[in-house]
């Protein structure tokens, strides 16, 4: 099925199409703590690394076809450009609610967009539905030796950038990701420990460890787009069973909290998919204290309006933005003295809103809601053990 040659070749293989991607320092996130940042590949993620090994094995005849596939839009942007760079038609499968950036990609190196209503797994029946009907050549996104062998070059090069590493931490959707690397590096490094992360919203891979066998979840809903699969391959996880030492989840608030500290720790953008590993690191998920571990921010496809709301959710979470809301007296002077305690604080107000009506509302006394910049949860706390201390009512978060 899968071999450390077939990997090697794909490494080979991919000289000159996929470029070696910087493994760097992250101090901020602990001192054992590296990035593999594959969200600077070419198409802005690693999927380009298996569609390529894919796209370039086909026979003669496959390929005469056309390739189809189904993707939330970085094995879309990766089968697009290898498949345009090889001369062979490409169609792809998008569910309708892809980041408009990545739809927009994908058209723009070269493929035909079709868009699917639902999630991934829904492209995924409607590219099988048109793979029979149009005779295409299937490039299944992660449940293909091929396109996990691409994967696994990531792990090679990991080991050749940092050959004492001790832990690798990954996202894990579909599993091909996470197979490919664990597969490498097992082979070569045995002692090194595998882990995979998960949205808790679409936590596939890791309630099937749990039930002995792939479980396709209900639903999925995360804001990391790119690993939001209902129900792993059987091959992925099968490897994942091997090799994978843990499977650990994050929730939505960690993963806006890694976005924002990827920006501002190491001037680098993620997409929810692509920040996991870190989301993982910072709250403890992954014990890195000992080991030398390297984070795999696998992609940075994020749409810029979607990233404004994330930035605004990982402030939140971090305690850099806060609503508070109290009572004051319907008099003048009330609103003043509210904010010089906020302003005495150290605060900064972003909006205020001073309501006379309000359900909340007694006669005589207005509800004020403020959202505040503050520096952190502990400047959070102050602020409202002050105002407490003054007498006013909060509301409670």
């Amino acid at each position: 099925m899968l071999t450390l040659d077939m990997v090697r070749e794909a490494q080979e293989a991919l000289r000159g199409i996929a470029r070696r991607t910087p493994l760097d320092r992250a101090p901020k996130f602990g001192e054992n703590v590296y990035i593999k940042a594959e969200n600077l590949q070419l198409t802005g993620a690693f999927k380009l690394r298996g569609a390529y090994n894919k796209i370039r094995s086909l026979t003669p005849e496959e390929a005469a076809r056309g390739v189809i596939a189904c993707s939330a839009g970085n094995h879309a942007q990766g089968i697009a450009l290898s498949a345009s760079r090889l001369g062979i038609k490409a169609v792809i499968c998008m569910p309708a609610g892809a980041p408009i950036s990545k739809v927009e990609a994908t058209r723009g190196y070269g493929a035909e967009v079709v868009l699917v209503p639902g999630v991934y797994d829904d492209a995924a029946a409607e590219a099988e539905r048109l793979t029979k009907e149009q005779g295409y050549t299937f490039a299944h996104p992660f449940n293909d030796p091929l396109v996990i062998a691409g994967q696994g070059t990531i792990g090679l090069e990991i080991l050749e950038q940092l050959p004492d590493v001790e832990q690798i931490v990954v996202p894990i959707g579909g599993g091909g990701l996470i197979g490919g690397i664990a597969f490498a590096v097992k082979q070569l490094k045995p002692d090194c420990r595998i882990v995979g992360v998960q949205a808790a919203g679409a936590a596939s891979m890791y309630l099937s460890r749990h039930a002995g066998g792939p479980t396709e979840l209900r639903s999925v809903s995360t804001i990391a787009d790119g690993i939001a699969v209902k129900k792993p391959g059987d091959l992925t996880f099968a490897l994942c069973q091997q090799y994978v030492d843990e499977v650990v989840t994050v929730s939505e608030d960690e993963i806006a909290s890694a976005i924002l500290a990827l920006m501002e720790g190491q001037k680098t953008v993620a997409e929810g998919a692509g920040a996991v590993p870190v989301a993982a690191v910072m709250f403890g998920k992954v014990d890195t204290s000992e080991k030398k571990t390297v984070c795999v921010v696998s992609g940075g496809n994020v749409d810029v309006t979607t990233l404004s709301r994330i930035i605004t959710k990982g402030l939140s979470k971090a305690g850099r933005i806060a609503e508070i809301s109290t009572k004051v007296a319907d008099k003048p002077g009330s609103l003043l003295q509210l904010l010089k305690v906020v302003a005495d604080s150290g605060a900064n107000i972003l909006s205020i809103n001073h309501a006379r009506e309000d359900q909340h509302s007694d006669v005589g006394a207005c509800m004020v809601s403020m959202v505040l910049e503050t520096r952190d949860a502990a400047h959070v706390e102050q602020i409202r053990r002050e105002l407490t201390a003054m007498g006013y009512e909060l509301e409670k978060e």
